[in-house]
């Protein structure tokens, strides 16, 4: 098992340095991450879809790297490290499977390093515990394989505050440095805000305890958050003009950051919905939502176990940069998605982990099996209603997804072909599907003009996508249409002339 310190952080700056944090010996129990990890990956792998197509995001993440579709309007909430990541296998493979089998393999991985980040400062098992209960989380299990970038700054967060602490311990773990600047740089660079406001409380006990000063420490810090921000920042100022209009298009996007209380809307979107905008829906059942007011109380009771075992830094930072990662999202949008709150699941699940973990071994006597047997009852239950969301969520994002196909196999069919260009109702990924590119003349992804547009539909297939029951826009009031499913589908003349020739 892993030898802990049972002496607070804080406290060993009295007495020097404190002794550097070791495992000890070869033990079996080493192997307890790494096995959650490869469990996480098959999880993945196995309810998952492989197969299931590239959902809405993930199509303007993947187009800026593939070489089957043209690039999609890139927003300014956006940030390039999920496309960059992808890059080695979208860049020359088109199929979705094998890309979805890459990222299973990657995340279990980066699983793996960052509960290893937290060796040495808690018992294995509980390490082990939180690595299990974040991993099967239907929204983990969902992310995972998915071109998205909130699991991975849920990674960055978990293995940066692991490394710091690790860093803080031992000011000669030069491996705990570098790991600090590479897990913030990690978020950074897939969303450089969320990296902000999970490095708050960093910053400050770095900054504002005299007992954490560590110049090196807070280098190590900056640098990571500056190395991976700097593209996104570069970006706004050669494409959005500047840092300020950047950030103010990214919050008119998101329907205008500010006082929007969103813990309803949250509630709501766990029984599956991957986006709830605008979220409206009635309350899932106590079954689906009883782990989330569950977890304050785990952490809190896990916050009550290290002040009494006298490592309250450890337990503490976590929770801080929990509550900062999701303040964003729970009080400051008007939607809600659940994956934007995975940073604040990976951070609660050491705190939690060992309050659970303290539950099991403090129950003495007859009153021990009924603890296990009420815990483990309750995990199962947990777990069935988990996966019975997961379920839900594959089904319903795969639906989706294949009907986006088959609406680009229509467009191919009478004459949609590349190159080509869509507008409208669900044209963004509807065109990833078609290999066309996307263009819209207003609305959140406005990329051209009606009047580039018109230009455009003379000599290029263009077609515009609406309701079916919905009138086209003005200018293809005179283009033939065609009804497909739920979409009409106005087509220019140059799609006439391309079919006649």
């Amino acid at each position: 098992m892993v030898k802990t310190l049972n002496v607070p952080l804080v406290e060993t700056e009295r007495r020097g340095p404190m002794p550097a944090v070791r495992t000890q010996g070869r033990t079996g129990g080493q192997w307890w991450p790494a096995a959650v990890a490869v469990g996480f990956t098959l999880v993945q792998l196995a309810l998952v879809r492989p197969g299931m197509g590239l959902g809405w995001d993930e199509t303007v993440y993947v187009s800026q790297v593939s070489g089957h579709a043209p690039a999609a309007f890139f927003s300014a909430p956006r940030s390039r490290g999920i496309s960059l990541l992808v890059a080695p296998i979208a860049s020359w493979s088109s199929s979705t499977s094998l890309l979805r089998v890459y990222l299973a393999l990657l995340s279990g991985l980066g699983l793996f390093l960052a509960l290893r980040a937290w060796r040495g400062l808690f018992p294995v098992r509980v390490v082990a515990l939180a690595g299990a209960l974040f991993a099967t989380l239907w929204v983990t299990v969902f992310y995972g394989p998915e071109v998205m970038p909130n699991y991975w700054v849920a990674i960055g967060a978990l293995a940066a505050v692991g490394h710091l602490l690790r860093a803080q311990a031992d000011r000669f773990d030069r491996a705990a440095l570098w790991g600090v600047g590479a897990s913030v740089g990690l978020m950074a660079w897939m969303r450089p805000t969320d990296a902000v406001w999970v490095s708050l409380p960093l910053f400050a006990v770095l900054v504002c305890v005299r007992r954490w000063w560590r110049p090196r420490l807070l280098a190590a810090l900056s640098v990571g958050l500056a190395s991976g921000a700097v593209a996104w920042v570069v970006e706004a100022y050669a494409g959005f003009g500047g840092l300020s209009a950047r950030l103010a298009d990214a919050s008119r996007i998101q329907g205008g950051l500010g006082w929007n209380i969103a813990v309803l809307d949250q509630l709501r979107s766990l029984r599956g919905q991957t986006l709830c905008r605008p979220c409206s829906s009635s309350l899932p059942g106590p079954e689906v939502i009883a782990w989330w007011f569950a977890l304050p109380l785990l952490a809190a009771l896990g916050l009550v176990v290290a002040v009494r075992a006298r490592r309250t830094a450890r337990t503490l930072l976590p929770l801080a940069c929990a509550t900062t990662a999701s303040i964003p999202y729970l009080f400051m949008i008007g939607y809600a998605a659940p994956r934007f709150l995975l940073p604040f699941y990976a951070l609660l699940a050491i705190p939690v982990a060992d309050a659970l973990t303290h539950l099991v071994t403090s129950a003495r006597g007859a009153w021990r099996p009924v603890v296990v047997t009420s815990m483990a009852l309750a995990l199962v239950g947990h777990l069935a209603v988990q996966y019975a969301v997961l379920e839900g969520a594959v089904d319903r994002s795969t639906a989706g997804r294949q009907a986006w196909a088959r609406t680009a196999s229509e467009l191919h069919r009478i004459g949609v072909r590349p190159p080509c260009v869509l507008t409208g109702e669900e044209a963004l990924p509807i065109a990833f599907y078609a290999g066309c590119s996307s263009a819209q003349a207003y609305g959140h992804n406005a990329s051209t003009t009606r009047a580039d547009l018109l230009r455009t539909a003379q000599h290029t297939p263009t077609a515009s996508l609406t309701a079916a029951q919905d009138e086209p826009p003005g200018y293809a009031h005179d283009w033939p249409s065609h009804r497909f499913g739920d979409l009409r589908i106005h087509v220019s003349p140059a799609v006439r002339a391309s079919n006649r020739g």
